[in-house]
């Protein structure tokens, strides 16, 4: 009896490092993404997107494609012009202080458009942290537009806020033309517990969650 109890705390440790191994090579595994060239020409004309545009709530399971999701980012807010590093959405005095993160069921990741890379920032499935509503969870893509207030110190608060409002709009706007265009379905979100979100996303205290977007195929 004594040798069982003996053995008992040996075994425990066993089961404890064979279950936190896998967990620790998912994390190690998650690594920075080279986008494809995104496809800038074809798509539905401006007025039919326009008149497509729309708010979908319901997902299916089914993941974007690697080219979707460069096209989707480019359009969101990637350079366009890159001789003078410019975007697909205007920023106020050119701070660029928009981030887009993207989170998916293996991970989080920051939007680099001038690399046109996704960078890791944390590895496993933090969907269900980027809304209130059930349905962001089953989304494949889910959007986090986070304003990196450091870029705007120069700025009173009042029009920091004002501008981060306004800038994430125009990228949300990008979105929902470039879905309405490619078939997709999509809604920006408010409802969101951005302290819990900030957490998981292990942002920084220059940073704040404006709205989330979720994205995906219609259910």
């Amino acid at each position: 009896m004594r040798k069982l109890k003996r053995l008992l705390p040996a075994a425990w440790i066993i089961a404890v490092i064979l279950f936190i191994g896998p967990l620790t090579g998912f994390a190690a595994e998650l690594k920075p993404v080279k986008l494809l060239p995104p496809q800038t020409e074809g798509g539905k004309p401006l007025m039919q997107a326009l008149s497509q545009r729309r708010t979908m709530r319901e997902f299916a399971s089914r993941e974007l494609p690697p080219q979707v999701i460069s096209d989707l980012l480019w359009a969101a807010c990637g350079v366009n012009r890159p001789d003078t590093g410019g975007r697909t959405a205007p920023t106020a005095k050119n701070m660029k202080e928009i981030d887009v993160y993207v989170v998916k069921a293996d991970g989080a990741y920051l939007y680099d458009a001038t690399a046109n890379m996704l960078m890791p920032v944390r590895a496993g499935d933090i969907r269900a942290a980027t809304g209130k509503q059930d349905f962001v969870k089953d989304a494949p893509v889910n959007l986090v537009f986070v304003a990196n207030f450091s870029k705007m110190k120069n700025l009173a608060a009042e029009d920091a806020n004002f501008y981060a409002a306004t800038d994430t709009g125009f990228i949300s706007q990008n979105v929902y033309l470039y879905c309405a265009s490619e078939g997709l379905a999509t809604v920006v979100l408010g409802w969101v517990d951005r302290k819990a979100l900030a957490k998981a996303m292990n942002l920084g205290p220059d940073q704040k969650v404006i709205l989330t977007q979720a994205v995906g195929y219609p259910k």
